[in-house]
């Protein structure tokens, strides 16, 4: 759902305010979950960083075979979730070279559908980010999908019409003279420790501590709806440099 943000004036060219003309000056910011005001500072508000690792990277035939969750506030972690998943496939070995889960850690755990709820109810009440968002949303929604079950109140991670923040395109923007904007590589920078690389809560904490990391910096707006109005216009700009170099 649409929300609007205003820009906090109603001035003729000349700098003289004119409140009649207040309510015109508005910018509508899309993409904002309608629990929180677009004024409202980012960090005040719960945020849930979802990690999830898979079998593969098609979200359309992969599974998810782990979720971590870290949610913060304030710039402090206030909750961790965490669930090995049976993904009902066999594992890989090249995925679980990444992430080192075989099919014998997960032969006993729960299929996704048993835990979808303990998921949902984590997720309800926070601004949804992720590192790397396209992925992570991607799984996270094929696995709602096939669950047949989908939460009849879903929290704003669920919702098509909701941003995910994304620290990876902050940290493409800050620190764009780096080679690398891996997650390890950029927390590293920021003095953020992860200390198991490809382990779902790890990396969720760690992603979660660097978007607190990043917003030192101020080109990283403080206003919720200012933060996703920004993101969208850096996400496409860094879209379009990915494919004039592909070319």
């Amino acid at each position: 759902m649409s929300r609007v943000l205003s820009d906090g004036c109603g001035c003729f060219p000349t700098g003289r305010h004119y409140a009649g003309i207040a309510h015109l000056l508005r910018t509508i910011i899309r993409g904002l979950a309608e629990e929180f005001g677009g004024e409202t500072v980012w960090s005040d508000i719960p945020i849930a960083l979802v990690d999830v690792e898979t079998t593969g990277r098609d979200s359309s035939a992969d599974r998810v075979v782990e979720v971590g969750i870290a949610v913060g506030r304030g710039g402090q972690v206030i909750a961790r979730y965490n669930w090995l998943i049976n993904p009902g496939i066999p594992i890989p070995a090249e995925a679980g070279a990444v992430h080192g889960i075989k099919d014998e850690d997960v032969r006993e755990m729960p299929r996704f559908d048993a835990i979808a709820h303990e998921i949902a109810a984590a997720l309800h009440g926070c601004i949804p980010a992720a590192y790397n968002a396209a992925f992570d949303r991607a799984f996270l929604a094929s696995e709602f999908a096939r669950t047949g079950a989908f939460p009849a109140k879903p929290p704003p991670a669920l919702r098509k019409d909701v941003d995910w923040v994304d620290p990876l395109v902050w940290a493409r923007e800050i620190q764009q003279a780096e080679k690398s904007r891996a997650l390890a590589e950029v927390a590293a920078r920021l003095g953020v420790k992860l200390e198991n690389a490809h382990r779902a809560s790890d990396d969720a904490e760690a992603a979660l501590l660097v978007i607190y990391a990043l917003a030192a910096d101020a080109r990283v707006p403080r206003a919720y709806g200012a933060l996703v109005q920004e993101q969208r216009r850096l996400s496409l700009m860094q879209a379009d440099e990915r494919r004039f170099w592909k070319n």
